[in-house]
């Protein structure tokens, strides 16, 4: 009998990360493919592609925790990518410690920091809550630029060459690997997290913060938590950012860039840690689009003497596919894949 749908008997089913066994063919697919055809036949430039994917990927799902699991809206999460950039660099050139413990102290920090200015949310939610978190994001930039001391200030910070165990990682080969597994990894404990009560707690604060507290959940305290664990991502992929940069400054941790985050989120699907990477994929890849249409567009006779300018073309549609995807599929990318499955799944009897 062919099934029209997924009915779980036991517990353990609700907890499993693949319900059917298309999920886990493909998943190891799609791992096998990455790891062997990406590498053996992408040129350069789709190397940093993908490299740039998967760290912004890492970011962007420790917000995804942060305000789709959770429901707090953030509005710091790139300064919190700059932190975890600057305090790997830190490390490593300051205290020369290997890449290997650069990047998870580096996390660590940053989670550190994110708690700090994740404080407010004990008092504080909706509007007036992202209102502090953009408070922080600008303290972290005017901190990030004139501790001159610590930061360099507007000089930046140029980093060792990257190295691990010993080995030298030149060029973005040796990068893919190492982001592909980091990646990987966050991915994993992600998905897991979410599946522990620490996980339960966030869904049930994000449903009804006053409901969850009288079940007992001690909401502050998981609020607290959720922004230590969405900051500790951004700390990790920013670490990772810097070292794959090989020297850094504070010009790209600015409200744009958090703004960016969002969107990824949005347009991925809150409350999906798929979506995150699919939201990471869509933005990467229309930032790329829109680089080269802008290229084409300065060099084209029609704009190289006309008065129009295309410079808020990125802005514009970035908003404009926002816009869309609230409209039209307000649960993401993640929704859209999540009804192909299905779809495959239970061809030709869609009911």
């Amino acid at each position: 009998m062919h099934p029209c749908g997924n009915f779980r008997e036991r517990y353990q089913q609700e907890l499993s990360v693949f319900t059917t066994d298309f999920g886990r063919i493909w998943t190891g697919i799609g791992i096998l493919l990455l790891i062997t055809l990406v590498p053996l036949s992408a040129s350069p430039y789709m190397l940093y592609i993908f490299n740039m994917i998967g760290i912004t990927a890492i970011a962007v799902i420790g917000l995804n925790i942060l305000i789709g699991f959770t429901g707090q809206i953030s509005l710091g999460h790139g300064a919190f990518f700059g932190v975890g950039a600057y305090a790997g660099a830190i490390f490593s050139t300051a205290l020369h410690l290997p890449m290997l413990l650069c990047i998870p102290a580096a996390g660590l920090t940053t989670a550190l920091v994110g708690m700090i200015f994740g404080i407010p949310s004990g008092r504080l939610k909706g509007l007036y809550l992202t209102i502090a978190t953009l408070a922080g994001q600008f303290i972290i930039e005017y901190v990030l630029i004139h501790w001159e001391s610590l930061t360099k200030g507007t000089m930046g910070i140029t980093l060792p060459p990257a190295s691990l165990l010993g080995l030298s990682l030149r060029g973005d080969l040796g990068f893919y690997y190492l982001i592909f597994i980091s990646l990987a990894g966050m991915v994993w404990i992600a998905v897991n997290l979410i599946r522990t009560r620490y996980g339960r707690a966030f869904i049930a604060i994000r449903d009804n913060d006053r409901a969850a507290e009288g079940m007992g959940i001690p909401i502050f305290r998981y609020k607290l938590l959720s922004f230590g664990i969405s900051s500790f991502y951004a700390g990790f992929a920013g670490a990772l950012w810097a070292f794959y940069m090989g020297s850094i400054t504070a010009e790209p941790f600015n409200l744009g860039l958090s703004v960016e985050y969002i969107a990824m989120v949005i347009i991925g699907g809150l409350g999906s840690i798929s979506g995150s990477i699919f939201g990471a994929v869509f933005i990467t890849l229309l930032n790329e689009a829109l680089r080269f249409m802008t290229g084409l567009l300065m060099n084209s006779d029609l704009f190289s003497t006309s008065e129009l300018n295309i410079a808020p073309l990125r802005e514009f549609v970035f908003g404009l596919a926002i816009v869309l995807f609230i409209l039209l599929e307000p649960r993401g990318l993640a929704e859209l894949w999540r009804i192909i499955r299905s779809n495959f799944r239970l061809w030709p009897f869609s009911y």
